[in-house]
């Protein structure tokens, strides 16, 4: 057969491939879509001290709420027996307590649905032959990521239902970050899915800077998550300033010195605070580099909508500070969070090109 043959069967498998691609990102793009929604439920059930409401893991079982009123009583007696209600909710109503329990219903629920809205997807694309091979193994570790995140998820959970009154600050920022891990690599899956025009970075170590946005964007939000778990938002509620100096004293308080880094209310804050201001750095010189080496390039008008997104994650940060974290704002400030993420993942992703089609590779 000749190469003249070849040429249509070839055009035709390239222009499957491409169809199958534009599904499995647009399903891809609503899961991560699902994932910021859960994240953002989360925030809100920290934020109203609802996290503890549920005291069992019932990953199927735990789907249907309770129905009637007896098994309403069960789940609040349930509740009473944990340090959180015997030592900051004692005299709780039924009704106050139904009202923290739809909070962590709604975040489990959520949790669940993410876990159905891919693997059935992921099912049917398998089946159908539409998932090229390279690609099989990175869905099946998004799979598995959430699985594990389940796991994570009842760890932090158990933290506070013997001796604390709250969860760890220790697992929810684990917790916290696993989610957005698995939100960027969600996106970066579908974004290098994308077809994409063909730009050579500003330079050579563009990709580099890329990857390290992204990485301080992860860091960002895990030092966040030690903010969320002690509270450390509702106090030093200044800015710049924290407790009247720049560089306040007393960061390293604690033996060892370690500890002042997750435990100690005013270094957490003051470390969350230091990793904005590097964050906010790099975004801004890199936007300016780009711009100075590649003007009017995708790549100098990604790396600038970043830096702007960046800046406007910092606004909201201090905004939410000053006004001593009211929920509105704090939630606002966590959804952000993950626009950054994926702002930085989608340009980052670009400055490595898509993924080559088969017949192309």
């Amino acid at each position: 057969m000749t190469l003249s043959t070849h040429a249509p069967t070839l055009a035709r498998e390239a222009d499957g491939w491409a169809r199958s691609r534009r599904l499995i990102r647009f399903w891809l793009y609503g899961v991560a879509a699902l994932i910021l929604a859960l994240v953002v439920v989360g925030g809100a059930t920290r934020l109203t001290e609802s996290g503890l409401s549920i005291t069992e893991w019932k990953p199927i079982h735990g789907i249907v709420p309770p129905l009637s009123q007896a098994q309403w009583q069960e789940e609040f007696d349930l509740y009473r027996q944990i340090p959180q209600y015997q030592l900051l909710n004692k005299g709780m109503s039924l009704s106050d307590f139904q009202t923290i329990y739809w909070w962590e219903w709604a975040h489990r629920f959520l949790a669940r649905s993410v876990g159905f809205a891919f693997a059935l997807p992921l099912a049917f694309f398998w089946l159908t032959g539409r998932i090229e091979p390279w690609l099989k193994p990175r869905l099946v570790g998004l799979l598995t990521l959430g699985g594990v995140q389940g796991g994570i998820g009842w760890w932090m959970v158990a933290s506070g239902l013997v001796e604390r009154t709250e969860v760890s600050q220790y697992r929810l920022a684990v917790h916290l970050t696993m989610a957005c891990i698995i939100f960027a690599s969600t996106l970066w899956i579908a974004k290098g899915l994308s077809p994409q025009r063909i730009e050579a970075p500003p330079t050579g170590h563009s990709a580099k800077v890329g990857a390290l946005l992204v990485a301080l964007a992860l860091l960002q939000i895990y030092l966040g998550g030690l903010v969320a778990g002690l509270n450390a938002g509702l106090s030093f509620n200044t800015w710049p300033l924290m407790d009247g100096q720049i560089v306040p004293a007393n960061l390293l308080a604690m033996s060892p010195a370690w500890r002042n880094f997750f435990e100690n209310v005013m270094t957490v804050q003051f470390t969350h605070r230091c990793g904005a201001y590097l964050l906010f750095t790099v975004a801004l010189l890199h936007a300016i580099a780009a711009r100075r080496l590649a003007p009017g390039s995708r790549h100098a008008k990604m790396a600038t909508h970043l830096a702007g997104l960046v800046t406007l994650q910092a606004a909201l940060g201090i905004t939410t500070l000053l006004l001593q974290v009211p929920i509105g704002w704090a939630l606002l400030h966590q959804a952000g969070a993950l626009l950054v993420l994926a702002g930085a993942v989608f340009h980052a992703r670009e400055l490595k090109g898509a993924y080559p089609l088969p017949a192309a590779a």
